[in-house]
């Protein structure tokens, strides 16, 4: 009995001064994260009134859920701009790059030369007006909130915001237009006198091609690409990322999640559970690159003009 009392006190003594630990303990650190914000936070950013600055965004997956190609398909079949089989090759396209996360060159001519030959002999200016009615129809509701917040931080920033993308430059304009963004590169296709000929100006906007894309472009705005952003969930668009001063890895792929981490980039994930681990990314990928000429014509061929 003498040494269970003698213990007692001990067990007692100890917890107050636990108590009295844990206390100072939660005041220190309540005094630090009050005081710690001026000198510990990251900068501002995007950086207000910085005209040297802009922003770039991938599209499929990263702007908006799934493919643009592929909805635009879906608006041009409900228009019997093709048949069923054909809707068939076309959802079989988009299934294999979904699943296999990879973008093989015989599935992805196979998919060009298809969504080439759907167009072919179509006026711009019609695909342009369907554009319009296949954004309202499939598209609108697809728009990730997330990164159209992140997009609307630049616009109120100052600074222009521009799509990149390998979809059609007609149906990536449309969308650009429809968020206030400040417009889109995307893959053109050839077109005479308004109409298309089912051939591609150059090679669609795809991987290193985005690259050099957004290159020119600051270039030609005078823009710093250090003190730029941009934003993809691929890792075909690691040249792309790795070009600004900020990148960001958007619901993004296993490697470009693994690139990002590796080289301490930004992560946003705007999907949930497993879907964000199986959600077909290289998809979007791989069918806005493959087929990215689809109806993308007149852009270029305007300015060259």
């Amino acid at each position: 009995m003498a040494a269970l009392g003698w213990l007692t006190p001990r067990r007692r003594s100890a917890t107050a001064r636990s108590v009295l630990a844990g206390e100072a303990s939660a005041e220190a650190a309540r005094k630090s994260s009050q005081e710690a914000p001026q000198s510990a936070e990251e900068p501002q950013f995007p950086v207000i009134g910085d005209e040297k600055a802009a922003a770039f965004f991938d599209l499929d997956n990263t702007v908006m859920q799934g493919a643009a190609l592929f909805h635009f398909g879906r608006g041009l079949y409900k228009r019997k701009f093709f048949e069923t089989r054909d809707l068939a090759r076309f959802a079989w396209q988009q299934a294999w790059f979904r699943l296999a996360g990879v973008e093989d060159p015989e599935h992805m001519q196979d998919a060009r030369d298809s969504a080439l030959s759907i167009v072919k002999g179509h006026r711009v200016a019609e695909l342009e007006t369907i554009g319009e009615e296949i954004y309202d129809e499939y598209m609108a509701d697809r728009i990730w909130p997330g990164t159209r917040a992140l997009a609307q931080a630049h616009l109120d920033a100052g600074q222009k915001v521009w799509l990149v993308t390998a979809a059609p430059v007609e149906i990536a304009q449309v969308i650009a237009r429809r968020l206030g963004l400040t417009g889109a590169l995307g893959t053109v296709a050839e077109s005479v006198d308004g109409v298309y000929t089912g051939k591609l100006v150059g090679e669609p906007l795809h991987g290193p091609a985005k690259a050099e894309a957004v290159r020119a472009l600051a270039a030609a705005e005078g823009l710093d690409l250090s003190r730029c952003a941009a934003y993809s969930d691929s890792h075909n668009d690691i040249p792309m990322l790795s070009l600004v001063g900020h990148p960001y890895a958007i619901n993004p792929d296993a490697k470009l999640r693994r690139h990002a981490r590796e080289k301490d980039w930004r992560l946003r994930d705007y999907r949930t559970g497993r879907k964000a681990a199986k959600v077909g990314i290289p998809a979007a990928a791989g069918v806005g690159a493959v087929a990215g000429g689809t109806a993308a014509a007149i852009a270029l061929s305007r300015r060259r003009r």
